[in-house]
């Protein structure tokens, strides 16, 4: 018997018992799609870390701390391989030291501190990021509008984070904008805002008397004590709006050496907020940086600069690492939700597995007659897999259809990965996982019916041809 008339005979088996084939296709089509979309979550999350590396310099960039300087959003709390926490400030000498490390392209000081932001009746804060122009451009931050600070230009030129609008609320109500929903009536790229870089002469001011008046400048009429508000506009925007979510969301950038400049000036004979002190509360003569970004030429080299920078005590955090410790926890993800979603198709292996016995007790006459007219035991067991497998394609092919639906449907509810504040799609379906999984339902349906094939090919003809 030919492979044409195999599946011929195949086909129209399967068409003759319409509804049970349907109800089998059925199984196997929730089963295809609960793996489908379950494994699609891990991957969405692990395309998301991708690109928050991508965002981050690549896998080429390492970061290098040292002892606590500036004000962190997350405190850098990593240590050297000898466990010990370094105690070496990154400062200018740092930064050129790191630089003559072999196979270093760029090593650049960032300086990290929290700031207020008023405009109006509206007031915010936020992660002030200062960093020269050579690491803003190793940083690979994705602009929407505008460009990056004009380095030694006298004035500090702002890049806001597209999450930056929504840090803001109106004092009056202390709303903002996860509460109604809505962004303040600001125009961030044109408009100037009233910078405060001393927050806690600020807050403390505010505790002894300030007037919390309205005003364009924010209204505030000291009692006691004056903080200083700088003037400043913005010269660019991080793409995205406040829905998509990314590594530079919440982070607004600038000009290290404008910003040097201004806060010397600010705190003139006191500490500079972050900045380390001596044991008699006085600052430190050298300006001292919340890390350095230091960039590799090549990837296979990153280890070993790692390790070079460790041994001159500092504390090293490559994006490789990170990467490599966050793929092995999302692989276990993986296998829980694919292992959850594999119960599924396992209950629909075991309706294949019925449905081809069911088939074999009501075709015992028909087995028998193909059996004396010559048929071979081979071509018997061929049909009755084919037929099970044919159960698995079209279950496979309309359970992936099914699961881009419920993929689509899970990324509109989430806001495509904002609501959960990932960058990007939550789910994620590749082409690999597509015919990974149309293979894997083909194979469930021909294990399932493995055994009541070779059900089939053990009937005897003259049995089968008298049984009614």
């Amino acid at each position: 018997m030919s492979w044409i008339d195999l599946l011929r005979m195949s086909g129209s088996n399967l068409k003759r018992r319409k509804l049970r084939t349907f109800l089998t296709v059925l199984g196997v089509i929730i089963g295809t799609a609960s793996i489908v979309v379950m494994i699609s979550l891990g991957l969405g999350l692990q395309e998301s870390l991708y690109r928050e590396v991508e965002n981050s310099g690549g896998l080429t960039s390492i970061k290098v701390t040292g002892a606590g300087a500036g004000e962190s959003m997350f405190s850098y709390s990593a240590s050297s391989e000898s466990g010990e926490e370094s105690k070496k400030y990154i400062n200018d000498r740092a930064v050129a030291e790191l630089a003559q490390v072999e196979h270093v392209t760029i090593a650049s000081p960032v300086y990290e501190m929290w700031v207020n932001m008023i405009k109006g009746n509206y007031e915010g804060s936020g992660q002030l990021v200062a960093m020269t122009p050579e690491g803003l451009a190793a940083k690979n931050i994705p602009l929407g509008e505008g460009t990056f600070p004009t380095p030694g230009s006298g004035t500090l030129e702002l890049v806001y984070g597209n999450g930056i609008p929504t840090m803001f609320y109106e004092k009056g109500t202390g709303k903002g904008y996860y509460e109604t929903m809505e962004l303040p009536d600001i125009d961030f790229l044109h408009d100037s805002i009233f910078l405060i870089l001393d927050q806690d002469g600020y807050y403390n001011s505010m505790g002894s008397g300030f007037d919390m008046g309205g005003g364009e400048d924010g209204g505030q009429t000291a009692k006691s004590q004056t903080v200083q508000k700088h003037v400043v506009r913005a010269c660019g925007m991080v793409k995205g709006g406040p829905e998509e979510y990314s590594a530079n969301y919440y982070y607004i950038y600038c000009d290290l050496d404008t910003l040097k400049q201004i806060l010397k000036k600010e705190f003139s004979g006191r500490a500079i907020p972050g900045q380390p002190t001596t044991k008699s509360g006085k600052p430190y003569k050298e300006f001292c940086y919340s890390y350095a970004q230091v960039n590799v030429d090549d990837i296979e080299n990153v280890d070993a600069v790692a390790a070079s920078i460790r041994e001159m005590g500092y504390n090293v955090e490559t994006n490789v690492e990170y990467l490599n410790s966050m793929k092995s926890q999302f692989a276990i993800i993986q296998a829980v939700l694919g292992g959850i979603g594999a119960v599924s198709l396992f209950v629909a292996a075991i309706g294949i597995a019925n449905t081809m016995m069911m088939s074999i007790y009501e075709r015992t006459k028909e087995i028998g007659v193909i059996k004396v007219l010559g048929c071979s035991l081979k071509n018997i067991k061929q049909m009755f897999l084919l037929e099970a497998a044919f159960i698995g394609l079209i279950g496979g092919a309309a359970g992936n259809i099914l699961s881009f639906l419920m993929s689509s449907v899970i990324n509109m509810l989430t806001g495509h990965g904002a609501a959960m504040g990932f960058d990007g799609n939550i789910s994620y379906i590749p082409l690999w996982l597509v015919l990974l999984s149309m293979g894997f339902a083909m194979l469930v349906g021909v294990l399932a019916g493995y055994f009541p094939a070779l059900r089939a090919m053990k009937l005897s003809p003259l049995a089968a041809i008298r049984n009614e």
